[in-house]
C-alpha cells in the first residue's frame, strides 16, 4: 500500500510503469458487508469509483465544491456525506428548508456538471449468500470487479502502462489491513487479465476533507436504491446515468455497471 505522504519525482526521471498516469480514482461504497446480518430495506453493498482526469479534477471540480460550501457554510470544513446530508446531521441540521433546498440543487448541478466517469459495483447479499456455499467478502468482490473495468477504460485511455492511484477512505486497522492485502493480490495478478495492473492503493483518514471522496461517498447510495427501486424517483441517480463508463455501442452492464450474483 502506498503511503499518503509521496515524495514528488520528475516526470522525466520516473520508468513507464512508474509514470503517474492522468487520472485520479476516488471509492467509497453504500451499504455494510455483513452477510449474516442483512439489512431488508437495503440488502446491497455498493462499491462506487469516480475516475476524474486530474486536471478537470483540479481546476474545475475542486474549485466548485469549495465554492458551494463558503457560499452555503461559510467555510470549506465541511464534509460532505450523502448520510450526514439525508439525516440532517451536523452542519446540514442547521439549514432550514429554502437553503437547504437550494444546496441540494446546486449540489446536483455542480455533479451534473463535473466530467468525470463512473464505474459501480452492486452485490445483492441475498443471493450471494445463497448462491456460494463459502461467499467472498462483498468488499473485496466488488474491488475486483471494479478494478477489472476500470482498467478496461484506462487501456482504452492509452494509460493502461501508467501508475493510477486508487484513494479509499479508511474504515478501521483491521479492515484497512485487510483491504491493503486483498487489493496486493488482484493487483499483482489474481484478475481476470491475469497481470499485474498498474494501481496504487491510498487508504485515507475519514477526516480527510477530499472532494473526490465526497463525490464517491454521494454518488453509492442513490446507485443502490435504483436498484433497489427502479420505478422510485431519484434525482441523484437520474444525474448519475450519464457519467457510467459505456463501451460504443452505449452499454454500461459489465462495464460502467456491475451488479453480482
Amino acid at each position: 500500500m502506498q503511503e499518503c505522504r509521496l515524495q514528488h519525482t520528475p516526470e522525466s526521471s520516473l520508468s513507464a510503469r512508474e509514470r503517474h498516469s492522468d487520472y485520479i480514482i476516488y471509492v467509497d461504497e453504500s451499504g455494510d458487508h455483513s452477510l449474516t446480518s442483512i439489512d431488508p430495506d437495503y440488502p446491497v453493498f455498493v462499491l462506487s469509483f469516480c475516475i476524474f482526469r486530474k486536471a478537470e479534477y483540479a481546476q474545475v471540480v475542486t474549485p466548485v465544491i469549495r465554492q458551494i460550501k463558503f457560499a452555503t457554510f461559510g467555510h470549506d470544513m465541511v464534509v460532505l456525506h450523502e448520510a450526514d446530508i439525508r439525516r440532517k446531521k451536523g452542519a446540514f441540521s442547521r439549514l432550514s428548508k429554502e437553503p437547504r433546498e437550494a444546496f441540494l440543487n446546486a449540489l446536483s448541478e455542480i455533479i451534473d456538471a463535473a466530467v468525470f466517469q463512473l464505474v459501480a459495483v452492486v452485490i445483492d447479499k441475498r443471493k450471494l449468500r445463497d448462491r456460494y456455499n463459502n461467499p467472498a467478502h462483498p468488499y473485496h468482490l466488488a474491488l475486483g470487479f471494479g478494478l477489472e473495468c476500470i482498467f478496461r477504460l484506462l487501456k482504452g485511455a492509452e494509460q493502461a502502462d501508467a501508475l493510477t492511484y486508487i484513494v479509499c477512505e479508511a474504515r478501521g486497522a483491521k479492515e484497512d489491513a485487510d483491504l491493503a492485502l486483498e487489493f496486493r493480490r488482484i493487483r499483482d495478478g489474481a484478475n481476470y487479465f491475469n497481470r499485474s495492473l498498474p494501481f496504487d492503493l491510498i487508504i485515507a483518514d475519514k477526516k480527510t476533507n477530499s472532494e473526490g471522496l465526497q463525490m464517491a461517498d454521494l454518488t453509492a447510495r442513490p446507485i443502490g436504491l435504483t436498484g433497489l427501486r427502479p420505478d422510485q424517483a431519484n434525482r441523484a441517480a437520474e444525474v448519475l446515468e450519464g457519467k457510467f463508463y459505456r463501451d460504443k455501442a452505449g452499454n454500461k452492464l459489465g462495464l460502467g455497471l456491475k451488479v453480482f450474483p
